[in-house]
């Protein structure tokens, strides 16, 4: 959450925008969300505003339910490391609470 408010306003607006077109396309072209190659069941959502790159790591619930975890921006053409162990253990934390 912290990520999202620190963004620029019209970072925001872009951003709304790619959920919108996640929420109400069928099948979402991978320019805005691509599953994450390596990882079991981990996506993406990609978002380009001016020459910036931002990501925003993301999972399916019972196919419908898109459950949002941590977002960077990038600014390297390889994806950190770190932030991808630290989507891989929200996602594990979400689904282990809610087996609970």
């Amino acid at each position: 959450m912290d990520f999202y408010i620190e963004l620029p306003g019209k970072v925001q607006e872009k951003i709304e925008y790619v959920f919108k077109i996640i929420r109400n396309v069928k099948n979402v072209p991978k320019k805005f969300l691509e599953h994450l190659t390596g990882t079991e069941g981990l996506y993406e959502i990609r978002i380009e505003f001016e020459s910036n790159i931002y990501r925003i790591f993301c999972c399916f619930d019972k196919g419908n339910i898109v459950v949002l975890f941590n977002g960077f921006q990038k600014k390297s053409q390889r994806t950190p490391t770190k932030e991808i162990a630290l989507a891989l253990k929200l996602k594990d934390e979400y689904f282990n609470l809610k087996i609970r």
